[in-house]
């Protein structure tokens, strides 16, 4: 005789359907067939929750363990169909025509062919009444759990937890549900839900401990605990748990980083903090190219100490040789090092000390310089980050105005903004940069202020197009051209800047004289298109802009355009780029390959 389950639970058994979790993802077979008349769109979610369909898909086609699986499903499928609100379903599971229910898997044919679910779904219920009670002062259940809304587990089960959360969100850590109703009304098509949650008391944050299972690590515990940065003494919060295990893997020292809450109350209603680290390699090292047939080939590489003195201190060497074989004036070399502190005298704020050596040798000057400084970042919040920092710097320099020594003492202050969906290949958000350099000069150099500014957005037109646009703006004020170290100055042309035009082919003046200018400005579009998960395409535009004066006024502008490809991998798209100029009168091809998108 044909065997049915049919909905109708009610109050404890409705409960213990609503804690089944379901992770499995839907996928098609065509020795599964699954029947929903009048509600295909429900079939997905009745796939996924099969594990007939999940034992055919991983070959596993015993008969004993497709009978055991179809025997599962009657429970499982109606969970899923809970889920959606189809309290009152029919579920039928045949295996080759026999229902499913009546088979054994300890006495089962020799093989299986097919496995039939069948389901009516019935009307779908409504809320009739959904109650979360206490929640704190304006806080309400979350939408979609209301009277007459479409009824179900997912969102009843949504709706309890948010409710606990609404609580911890306030301090209450140990808050949960001390009560739940559940009540389906088949006759109304209805169900009413109640979830009576107990706050328990505010806690403040206790003292973090490093667990007996991190004391291996390398770093020291009183820097675990200053870099983890659990406010002792504050309004417990489960955001700053996560802020916490932020921090630690921000150094790169720790390749795992976990926090957990103490499951009893400490004295004086505080909640201890327990912290686990796994450490990661302590050395790396790391080597980059990039190459255009202006610009030429770029070389460079690091090595890198996670934790140079026990405390998770990053000790970095980076060297760069730039210029090979291009045409830039000559080739360019770098050799610096940096010594990073985390949690310089606040959790979120970093120490560094560098200094670094360098040659550019330019189309229009020739540079050797020494620099040496010290700067502090603060991450203020996801999105943003502000530096400060003071250095000393010593140059020599060849060009127009011939050979001079300039010596300044540096003081740079910036700030960074970005909500970026991803660093190589955003698709959405925007990124803000800004840098303020006043320099001050010693032994007779002039002093003045250099200002940058560099603002990108990115625009999604569709599923598989973006619109990317880039301004970047500089003013050097308070010292004349003639009295500025020639890199303090802008120029324009090139890969960073307008794509097609030579590299630092726009500045002030023409011929030998040619010197960089005290004002810029670059604008730069491109059409970003996906060709397969892999290849994509984009279409671009740059110009450029120079002024003698620090206000913009009576410069050149150039520009260029172009097409280019991107190759998308692990670290990025790599980038290929053809330009031209399309402003000057020029006719020159360039190319441009590099790894992530041009800006």
């Amino acid at each position: 005789m044909p065997f049915s389950f049919r909905a109708a639970l009610h109050g404890p058994t409705l409960a213990g359907i609503l804690a089944l979790s379901l992770g499995l993802t839907p996928t098609w077979a065509a020795e599964v067939v699954v029947r929903v008349p009048g509600a295909e769109d429900l079939a997905d979610g009745v796939r996924g929750a099969s594990l007939s369909q999940t034992a055919v898909d991983e070959g596993r086609t015993a008969p004993q363990d497709l009978i055991a699986a179809a025997r599962a499903d009657y429970r499982r499928v109606l969970a899923a169909l809970y889920e959606q609100g189809y309290f009152d379903a029919e579920v039928n599971i045949r295996v080759d025509g026999r229902e499913a229910a009546n088979l054994s898997a300890l006495n089962a044919p020799t093989q299986v062919g097919q496995i039939e679910i069948a389901v009516i779904p019935g009307p779908r219920f409504a809320f009739g009444r959904a109650e979360v009670t206490p929640l704190p002062q304006g806080v309400r259940p979350i939408e979609g759990f209301a009277t007459g809304a479409p009824a179900g587990t997912a969102i009843m089960r949504d709706a309890a937890n948010g409710g606990v959360n609404a609580w911890r969100n306030v301090g209450h850590a140990k808050a949960e549900v001390a009560s739940q109703d559940i009540v389906a009304d088949h006759a109304a098509n209805t169900v009413s839900a109640r979830f009576g949650i107990a706050p328990g008391p505010r806690l403040t944050f206790g003292r973090a401990r490093v667990s007996p299972d991190s004391a291996d690590s390398a770093v020291r515990p009183d820097r675990i605990r200053a870099i983890a940065g659990v406010p002792e003494g504050r309004t417990y919060s489960p955001e700053e748990i996560t802020r916490a295990e932020r921090r630690l893997r921000r150094t790169g020292a720790f390749r795992a980083a976990n926090i957990t809450e103490d499951e009893a109350i400490g004295p004086g209603n505080t909640l201890g903090t327990e912290i686990s680290v796994e450490d990661a390699k302590p050395r790396r090292f790391g080597v980059g190219a990039e190459i255009s047939t202006v610009e030429g080939l770029r070389l460079s590489g690091f090595w890198l100490h996670r934790n140079a003195f026990g405390g998770a201190e990053r000790l970095r060497f980076d060297a760069e040789v730039a210029g090979i074989g291009g045409q830039t004036g000559g080739i360019d070399y770098s050799l610096g090092a940096t010594l990073t502190r985390p949690a310089f005298r606040h959790p979120d704020a970093q120490l560094s000390y560098g200094v670094l050596l360098e040659r550019e040798d330019e189309p229009t000057y020739l540079s050797d310089r020494f620099h040496i400084f010290a700067g502090v970042e603060r991450i203020l919040d996801d999105k943003t980050t502000v530096t400060g920092e003071i250095g000393f710097r010593a140059a020599r320099t060849k060009d127009p105005f011939g050979t001079r020594n300039f010596r300044h003492v540096l003081l740079n202050a910036g700030g960074v903004w970005d909500n970026r969906d991803s660093t190589t290949n955003p698709t959405t958000g925007a990124y803000v940069e800004i840098d303020l350099m006043p320099f001050i000069g010693v032994s007779g150099s002039a002093s003045g202020v250099r200002a940058t500014t560099d603002v990108r957005g990115y625009l999604p037109l569709g599923d598989s197009v973006v619109l990317a646009g880039r301004t970047q703006l500089g003013s050097l004020m308070g010292a004349s051209i003639a009295s500025t170290p020639p890199d303090f100055l802008f120029f324009s042309g090139g890969g960073g800047t307008v794509r097609g035009q030579g590299y630092q082919s726009l500045g002030v003046g023409t011929g030998p004289g040619r010197t960089g200018g005290r004002s810029f400005a670059a604008l730069s579009a491109e059409l970003r298109t996906d060709i397969t998960d892999k290849i994509g395409a984009v279409a671009f535009v740059d110009y450029g802009y120079v002024a003698a004066s620090s206000t913009f006024d009576g410069g050149q502008w150039h520009g260029g355009a172009g097409l280019g490809i991107r190759y998308q991998t692990g670290l990025g798209p790599i980038r290929a780029d053809i330009a031209m100029p399309v402003t000057g009168g020029g006719n020159s091809v360039n190319l441009y390959v590099g790894i992530g998108q041009s800006f």
